[in-house]
């Protein structure tokens, strides 16, 4: 790869500069804004002819983020763009991966489809794989996943004592134990049932036998917060001290850190999503595998 050109689109503008330290890429220049009726102007301000060209956005709140980064990849094409890749810290629309009742949207599968047409290749940071084995199931381009744990389990070795890794629910189990080998922790996974989007009873089988400890919950995803509060109240009625919460995406819909804050001793994430609680540097991962792309 020549020495690329990187783009920030809205709402991950925070994340270009160490994105190109980590790539010795130069940053590109972008004019975004609303029209009064609410249509996106997007002008490409720097010269990207038979350049490699990244696209940084991160998707959260990915609808109001998907039409500009369109209009800038089909524009990037015109302007001359011989190469056009797409770095997304935190990949949207995985959770509807089937059809749950009749005549719903595999959105899933859409939302891979349009990002397929417009792009070259994409690098990811632990995309929600559910039932789907890989993204190249439903993504048409060479596709990069980032893993987060070794970061997350080197976070927690260097700041937490004697900790007790806790993962949300038995799908994490594998994962919890990853980070929880690499940071030399035990780890108990919750049993949770659900009743609702926010209604949820946990139980932490054998946590009694790790008093001693202290109790890290991990999760790649945090959006409601709730489970994770659930956790939080049910290790206090055990008698731990309030426990560390480590995530990988902080997307935090609503008031829920401030929630969270409520049950925990601190909150910490990747910045994966530009969020006041980022304090695990993903982008210098995220360059070495830009840095393998097609």
């Amino acid at each position: 790869m020549n020495r690329p050109i990187i783009f920030a689109l809205p709402g991950s503008e925070a994340l270009l500069q160490a994105l190109c330290t980590a790539l010795d890429a130069e940053p590109g220049a972008l004019e975004h804004r609303q029209f009064p009726d609410g249509e996106t102007y997007l002008r490409i301000e720097s010269d990207v002819a038979d350049r490699h060209v990244v696209l940084l956005s991160s998707l959260d709140r990915p609808d109001a983020k998907l039409l500009p980064l369109l209009f800038a990849a089909d524009t990037l094409r015109e302007l001359g763009a011989l190469k056009l890749g797409l770095v997304a810290p935190y990949l949207a629309y995985m959770r509807q991966d089937v059809r749950f009742h009749p005549g719903e949207a595999v959105t899933s599968r859409t939302f891979a489809a349009l990002l397929s047409r417009h792009l070259d290749w994409m690098v990811t940071v632990d995309p929600h794989l559910h039932r789907y084995h890989a993204l190249a199931e439903i993504y048409r381009i060479p596709t990069q996943v980032v893993h987060a744990a070794p970061l997350l389990a080197a976070w927690i070795k260097r700041n937490v004592a004697r900790p007790l890794i806790i993962g949300p629910d038995m799908e994490s189990e594998q994962w919890v134990a990853q980070v929880a080998a690499d940071a030399d922790a035990p780890f108990l996974v919750c049993e949770k049932v659900r009743s609702g989007d926010r209604e949820v009873t946990i139980s932490i089988p054998n946590a009694s036998a790790f008093l001693d400890r202290q109790a890290v919950l991990v999760d790649d995803i945090a959006s409601s917060g709730r489970t994770l509060a659930v956790a939080a109240r049910q290790l206090a009625s055990m008698g731990f001290a309030p426990p560390d919460c480590v995530v990988v995406h902080p997307l935090f819909a609503g008031d829920a850190a401030q929630v969270l804050g409520g049950y925990v001793g601190r909150i910490v994430s990747t910045n994966t999503i530009v969020h006041t609680s980022n304090d695990i540097d993903m982008m210098p991962v995220i360059a070495e595998a830009v840095r393998n792309a097609p």
